[in-house]
Order: C-alpha cells, then structure tokens, then sequence
C-alpha cells in the first residue's frame, strides 16, 4: 500500500473522485456533501427511480478493468430508465471498497463520468466503506405525467420487438473470464466492448413513448426477461428462435446453438424488448433507423398465458432460461 492509498480517508475520497461527477444542474439545490440531496422536479412530470448492485465475482470478473466497472454501474440503471422512456438526470452511488487505491479509484470514476457526462447525469450524493467490492448505484429521472413505458399494457395482436443484437455481452464475459477464446482480435474486442462498455438505449426509449405498447430493459436474457413482460400484460407470447438479431461477430465466434443460447439465457445485452401494435412498427422502426439502432420483430403476444418458441416453424424449447441469482 502506497503512502497516499494508506492516507486517503472516506471523504478525501468523496471529494477527490465524486464530487464533481455531473457538472453544475440547475435542479440541483443540494449535491454531494450534506446528509440528504436537494433535487427540482420540473412540473408536470413524475419521478422515475432504479437501483442496481454489481458484486465482484457476481456481476464481473474481479480483476475487470476499473473503467468498464463505473461504465457499467451507471448504464445499467440507465438502461432501466430507458425501459421506461424516462429522461435521466441525477444519480446516487453507494461503494464498497476492499482498499482505496487511488489508481483503481480514478479509472472507475473516469468510467463513470464519462457516460454520465453523456446523458447529463449529476451524482448528488451516496455512501463508501470498506468490504467486497459492491457498486450500488441509482439513477433517478422524470417523464412527463401519464407516458411512461411500462410492461404491462400491451395488447394481444402486438408485435414483439428488440433493438440491437442478443448474446453479444455473454460472448464477451465467456471472453474476459478465459471459459472461450478465440484468435480473431477484431471480434474479441468488438464482443468484450459489448459485456464491458454496454450502451444504455436512452433516446430510443424516450422516442418510443406513444407508440410501444409496453417496454423492459434485457438484463437477465429473453428467454428470463420476456415472461415478465407478457405476465404483466395478461397475455402469452409467441417468438421465432430463427428471427433473433446476431451480430457478425457472435456468429464469426460462436456455433449458431452457442449463438443463439447466448441470446436466449446469457443477459447484460441491456437491450430493449418492446411490445408494439402493428400499426405503430413503421414508425417505430424509422425513428430506430434515424438513431442508427437496428430494430427485429421477432414474435407477437398473443390471448392466453405463458410463452412459446419456433425454430423453422416447429416448436423449440429453450436450453437457456435466463439468468436468475437464485437459481
């Protein structure tokens, strides 16, 4: 332990690495430093809260870069936000330490303020001590009154829709922690950025509001993500296996029933699963395209209760389930 990590105390902490992270707000009456922040909701809106914890060896390799562990602990509760078509502004940050090493400390903060610099998001207070690490951060956001997405909502005949591509983050840890390899560096940068650096899909969620039916964030994989919004909606779901969007990297790096496993099961794609009605697709798919997001139907909700699966117009059971702490 170096003198400055053996010297640097709670709140040297708190103000060398924190303090700052968001720049100045307007709606900031009170930030980082007293016991409680002060935040100005603008009218006619209502709050939108989420809350995540990540745990070394649970949610991320412990010997994970810093800087992708702040990326991380931020995008994740913006990815719920996104869900929700809410527009994020202020976050809180709880941090369990094994040690304070300040090396270790400016990249995870670096991390973190770097995408909340990109969705102009002000941290305004939390709490570090010393254990595990564990990264508990919430992130807390307003949508105008009435037109927040939701799971529930959808009705039967709404076609089931995801952006992005799926299984790309499982190929990504399976590379970071060693259980795959590949001798293609193109691919295992693009699959690990995917796992280490997920991108929150905030202007999409907002742009959907009015048009999708219902919406969720995929943290846990379709396969464990989907039941939850159908069961919401009162409905059962129906999805084709064969029209599940792959990026060319997974399918340049893993067998096409790795591929689609990962899809299924694997989680941390932080993708959004929507609920749409036919007639709102189009529209729905432009403002996709205008962001430069890909947008796949890949089933309906449907009268009834549950969830079926098609692969080349026969059913298919899932090997995948979806991730469940749990289990």
């Amino acid at each position: 332990m170096g003198r400055e990590q053996a010297h640097l105390g709670e709140f040297d902490l708190i103000r060398r690495y924190f303090s700052r992270i968001g720049g100045a707000r307007s709606d900031v009456v009170l930030g980082v430093g007293d016991d409680a922040a002060l935040l100005r909701m603008p009218a006619d809106t209502e709050l939108a809260a989420a809350v995540d914890t990540l745990v070394a060896g649970r949610h991320f390799p412990p010997d994970s870069d810093a800087r992708s562990i702040g990326h991380r602990a931020l995008a994740v509760n913006l990815s719920d936000l996104a869900a929700m078509g809410a527009t994020p502004a202020w976050a809180t940050l709880a941090l369990t330490l094994p040690a304070a090493d300040p090396d270790w400390l400016e990249r995870f903060a670096g991390g973190f303020a770097q995408l909340a610099n990109a969705y102009g998001v002000a941290l305004v207070g939390g709490d570090t001590t010393a254990g595990p690490l564990t990264i508990s951060v919430q992130v807390m956001g307003h949508v105008a009154r009435g037109t927040a997405l939701r799971r529930g909502g959808a009705q039967a005949g709404d076609l089931l829709a995801v952006t992005g591509t799926l299984g790309d983050a499982g190929a990504g840890l399976a590379l970071a922690t060693g259980s795959h390899t590949t001798s293609d560096g193109a691919v295992a940068r693009e699959l690990r950025q995917r796992f280490e650096y997920p991108t929150p899909r905030v202007e999409f969620g907002a742009a959907a509001r009015g048009i999708a039916s219902a919406a969720m964030d995929l943290s846990d994989g379709l396969a464990g993500d989907l039941p939850k919004l159908a069961g919401a909606s009162g409905l059962a779901a129906h999805v084709d296996v064969d029209r599940l969007p792959l990026s060319h990297a997974l399918q340049a790096f893993a067998s096409p029933q790795q591929a689609r496993d990962w899809a299924l099961g694997a989680g941390d794609d932080y993708e959004l699963l929507l609920a749409v009605p036919p007639r709102g697709y189009a529209e729905l798919a432009s403002l996709a395209a205008k962001l430069d997001l890909r947008l796949t139907p890949v089933g309906e909700l449907r009268r009834g209760t549950g969830v079926s699966w098609a692969s080349h117009g026969a059913k298919f059971t899932p090997q995948a389930h979806g991730y469940d702490h749990f289990r």
